[in-house]
Order: C-alpha cells, then structure tokens, then sequence
C-alpha cells in the first residue's frame, strides 16, 4: 500500500534531515519542501519575514502535486504548521500521516542561528511558533521530540508505524 509520511515542525527542528534518514531507512522517495517555494517566498524568509498561507498555500499546492506523482511511498519534508495546511497535503493521497517534530523556541532560535546556506533565519522562529498548531487526534501521526538523536527519532517513527499497522489489521 502507497503511504506519505510528512516530517513537520516548525523552521530548524530537522526536518530534512529526519526526512533524508527515514526515506534511507525506508527505500522511499524523499520529497523536499523548500525546493517547492516560489522565489519570493525563498525571498521574504531571507529577509526574515515569515510567510502568510496567502503564501504557503500555492507552495502546499505544489507540494501535494509532486506527492501525487510519486507512483510509490514517499518521505516529504513540510513545516505543515497548522491543521489547514495538513489538509492540503492529506487530500494528495489515501495514506497520509504526519511526524510533527517539537522543541523549544530557544532551541529553534539557536539551531537557526548556527545554520549556514540556508534561506530560513532565526527572526523566523517567533512566526513559526504563532502559526504551529500541534496534531489533532483525529489526524494520523504522532509527535516526536526533535532534541533526540536522528537514530532515536527514526527507531520511534519506525515502531510507530509498526504500531499502527498492526491496529489496523485487527
């Protein structure tokens, strides 16, 4: 059965780098979100201006195209923050759940900080954080701590989907 499992979270939380070890770990397509924001988007996060979903929501479109054109499973790395963005990318296949990675602000700030060629600055962190939205219960997925080792978060999302393979078999 095709799947999409999202890495969430806000900017500098590992997303791509969680994203990149479980499409390895998996033998999944690995889609990259950033490479989907137009260059005024990619532009205004330079400047360090956060994004509106006036914004976002052409960018998710794209997103949820590219999953579409994946004939298998895919890993895709999106910030996904609030609950309407993840509708968005849940209406692109059957099989959608999320991997919302969560730290701190003070984390998020520092991780940003110390980050070079990269488009997101750490002036983004306090948008980030007003627009994140922590997963729902009716929405498929599960929130994982992202101070963890990459080994740690992947072993966890791997049992997750474990878990929840065998509830749906019963």
């Amino acid at each position: 059965m095709r799947e999409v499992l999202v890495i969430a979270g806000v900017a500098g939380c590992g997303k791509s780098t969680v994203a990149a070890a479980l499409a390895r770990e998996l033998g999944w397509a690995l889609i990259e979100g950033d490479d989907h924001h137009d260059e005024a988007s990619v532009a205004r996060m330079r400047d360090g201006t956060g994004l509106t979903d006036v914004d976002r929501t052409p960018w998710l479109g794209r997103i949820a195209t590219t999953i579409r054109g994946i004939d298998g499973s895919s890993v895709v790395a999106c910030s996904a923050l609030a609950h309407r963005h993840r509708e968005v990318l849940r209406s692109s296949a059957r099989n959608v759940s999320f991997v919302q990675l969560s730290l701190s602000t003070t984390e998020a700030t520092r991780r940003l900080a110390a980050r070079r060629g990269h488009f997101a600055r750490s002036s983004l962190v306090a948008s980030q954080f007003r627009d994140l939205e922590p997963l729902r219960p009716d929405e498929s997925g599960v929130i994982v701590d992202a101070t963890e080792s990459i080994d740690t978060i992947v072993a966890s999302v791997v049992a997750d989907r474990i878990r929840r393979a065998d509830r749906l078999a019963r």
